[in-house]
């Protein structure tokens, strides 16, 4: 048998059904499977808990790209003080979830004109990504009328040790390199347009509070060094996020605690340059990751070569990271359960969940410890709230997109 990851403990069950949002599994996969299911009450106390760790000087913002589900997001909106956004099309969906404009920004390292203009029109931050694209965005304001809201994306020296994906240090194509940042700054800072400060993203999914901590404090040094080179003060400075949730065997959650604690005892003894700047994180994952669960219904059990297989309606087409095709050097187990019969015990023989697609890839759980599946039950692949239905490959096979619900 191999392991899973743990269910999030904020899920029940009545009378061995998993209920999600106060809705019994099978009846909100009544209208069809598969679907994703995003719980309110989960996304509400995670936001909460989150608020009370933090310092009240830290806003909190909300990566979209985790999840961009027009209902979600407008639920969302009324949970943080902002959204990132990674293209026009996220920022078109931003503003309809009702966010204020001047709480959005917008970074990527690929933003075409017709975007800066849009951006710049609609007075969205850009967290600039280059010398080039600085100059591309101060004449689009200029044809347009506008200042531009300009910040720096930074590209630090440093990661998130442990981080699950690393967005700094060494070569990277997102930020600017940290060495070159003063001179640019002044030159924004010169140019007319309105200077909005840094935003410093040094990795994801880290569950190590003494990382996410050091890399915070190493965050809060670097603006401060680049403001007191670049003579300029700092309106706002996004510190990134990389808070990361339990997906695999032997993760445990993050001490937010601790991480709002350090953060607190850094406020209070900030540089000159940074005592009046406005400080945000942007969270993805941690903000709606564990809210989310993909049920997919069992087609097919069959035997090969003394194996079972269960073959479910769903597959990597909607849950790529499921699948171990998401970034993972090592594929392993999401929490996953049978939906019908939560607190059952297992059989003795290993089962291994797998999709309807034509590719050994589509393997959802690999030989796992659940009661017997058979045709017609429901399976829950839990942490599914981020990247999921957007950050899979729908269109393969034709099979179509899922169904997507807040509850």
């Amino acid at each position: 048998m191999k392991p899973m990851g743990p269910i999030p403990d904020a899920f029940a069950a009545s009378d061995g059904e998993l209920v999600i949002g106060g809705r019994k599994a099978s009846d909100l996969a009544a209208e069809g499977t598969p679907l994703f299911v995003y719980s309110r009450t989960m996304l509400d106390a995670r936001a909460a808990e989150l608020r009370a760790a933090m310092p009240d000087r830290l806003a909190i913002h909300y990566a979209m790209k985790a999840n961009p589900f027009p209902p979600l997001l407008a639920h969302m909106a009324g949970l943080v003080d902002g959204f990132d956004v990674a293209s026009a099309g996220e920022m078109r969906l931003a503003l309809d979830a009702g966010m204020a404009a001047g709480a959005i920004s917008f970074a990527g390292p690929g933003k075409d004109d017709p975007e800066l203009e849009a951006a710049i029109a609609a007075r969205i931050t850009l967290n600039t990504e280059s010398a080039s694209e600085i100059r591309r965005a101060l004449a689009a304001g200029d044809r347009l009328g506008i200042a531009p809201r300009l910040a720096i994306r930074v590209n630090p020296s440093f990661d998130i040790k442990g981080s699950g994906m690393k967005m700094g240090g060494g070569a990277k194509p997102f930020g600017i390199d940290a060495d070159l940042v003063p001179s640019l700054a002044r030159e924004i800072a010169a140019s007319g347009a309105e200077w909005r400060g840094f935003h410093i993203y040094a990795g994801s999914q880290a569950l190590d509070a003494q990382a996410v901590i050091a890399t915070q404090a190493a965050t809060l040094a670097l603006a401060g060094d680049l403001a007191e080179r670049a003579g300029v003060d700092v309106p706002h400075c996004n510190l990134g996020g990389g808070f990361g949730i339990p997906y695999f065997p032997g993760d445990t959650p993050l001490d937010i605690g601790q991480v709002g604690s350090a953060l607190a005892e850094a406020f209070a003894a900030l540089p000159d340059r940074l005592a009046n700047t406005h400080f945000a994180i942007e969270l993805g994952r941690y903000l709606v990751g564990e809210a989310g669960v993909y049920l997919t219904r069992v087609i097919d059990v069959k035997e090969s070569h003394g194996e079972i297989f269960a073959v479910t309606d769903g597959g990597l087409h909607h849950q790529l990271a499921a699948s171990g095709n998401f970034g993972t050097v090592v594929r392993r187990n999401y929490p996953v359960a049978v939906a019908g019969r939560l607190g059952e015990p297992p059989v003795e023989r290993e089962q291994t969940i797998v999709g309807r697609l034509c590719t050994p890839l589509d393997l959802l759980a690999n030989k796992v410890a659940l009661p017997e599946i058979q045709p017609g039950d429901l399976v829950a692949i839990f942490c599914a709230g981020a990247y999921g239905a957007s950050a899979s490959p729908a269109a393969f096979l034709g099979h179509g997109p899922a169904r997507e619900v807040l509850v």
